[in-house]
């Protein structure tokens, strides 16, 4: 790929093109997942409650007592100048994740290779959206599977800071992806109750009320807290409780909320599909319209499309 057909990103200061940002192999990040991220997406090429994310990504620094020796002001406007300088590589009507990453850097003896590498290291990024893979789950409804392996349990580490360390994920959509490579994994918390995905939260809808899973046993995710605000607006009971397969087994509609994914209807869990017909269901469809409404921008005819 030439470099003008390159995607740029920031890292420790410089602003340098994709193939070009190297970091060093003894970066705490990278040999002990020693760092955390957070993650939004553009609507329409502009980015989305940027503030709420950098607010949840400093909450995560503090938690892994990390200094990126920036402010969350000077985050931003990195953030806002790197989806700038890639906009022109994107699609008209295509979108970006765009993410902001920091690790512990270099320690002790491992700097001296790298004398001049910082102690953390501060990494600002963008990637297109994988739109057309994702287009049929908004069309079909998306299959989750509960696999074997288990969320980290909070007395462990904490579940609401966004790290590096994401192994469990990983295990749980190997098991998932060998049994079904459409599905998405959701892990149970330590108590059997469901937890999370990797990046995603889920909610249940039973009898006009949604319920999702405690904020201590998950990331309590920007689009999760965004849902459960339009779902007060819309007149609708919340509550965070412990959900079991027999509560998600016997529920009306489900469904899972992400960054990306925003607000994106299951088809079934386990291969069990919610009592209420119709994909997606009809609350979910409320809530649907209601954040399209909210950020303005047509995200779920945008998946559809790229069908």
């Amino acid at each position: 790929m030439s470099l003008i057909n390159q995607r740029v990103v920031y890292l420790n200061g410089v602003y340098v093109p994709e193939n070009e940002a190297v970091v060093p192999i003894k970066d705490q990040g990278f040999k002990y997942g020693d760092g955390v991220f957070d993650t939004t997406r553009t609507f329409g090429h502009k980015i989305f409650r940027l503030k709420e994310h950098l607010e949840r990504f400093e909450r995560s620094l503090k938690y892994l007592d990390l200094d990126p020796g920036l402010s969350m002001k000077q985050l931003g406007t990195i953030t806002e100048e790197v989806v700038e300088r890639n906009l022109p590589l994107l699609a008209s009507g295509d979108d970006y994740w765009v993410t902001q990453r920091v690790t512990r850097g270099l320690t002790g003896d491992d700097g001296q290779a790298w004398p001049d590498w910082p102690e953390s290291t501060v990494l600002v990024e963008c990637t297109p959206l994988p739109l057309a893979a994702r287009a049929h789950y908004y069309r079909d409804g998306i299959q989750i599977i509960t696999p074997s392996v288990r969320r980290v349990a909070p007395e462990m580490a904490s579940p609401r800071a966004k790290t590096h360390n994401y192994l469990n994920f990983v295990m749980g959509d190997l098991e998932v992806q060998s049994q079904n490579p459409d599905a998405l994994s959701v892990l149970l918390d330590k108590n059997g109750n469901l937890a999370e995905g990797k990046g995603s939260n889920i909610f249940v809808i039973k009898n006009q009320k949604l319920i999702t899973p405690k904020e201590k046993y998950v990331l309590p995710g920007v689009s999760r807290e965004v849902t459960m605000n339009l779902g007060r607006e819309l007149g609708y009971e919340i509550e965070e409780d412990d959900i079991d397969l027999f509560d998600a087994y016997n529920a009306d509609e489900l469904f899972i909320t992400s960054t990306s994914f925003c607000i994106c209807p299951v088809q079934g869990i386990n291969g069990r599909r919610p009592t209420a017909n119709g994909i997606p269901g009809p609350i979910t469809s409320k809530l649907i319209n209601a954040y399209v409404d909210l950020v303005g921008f047509d995200w779920y005819g945008q998946y559809l499309s790229k069908i």
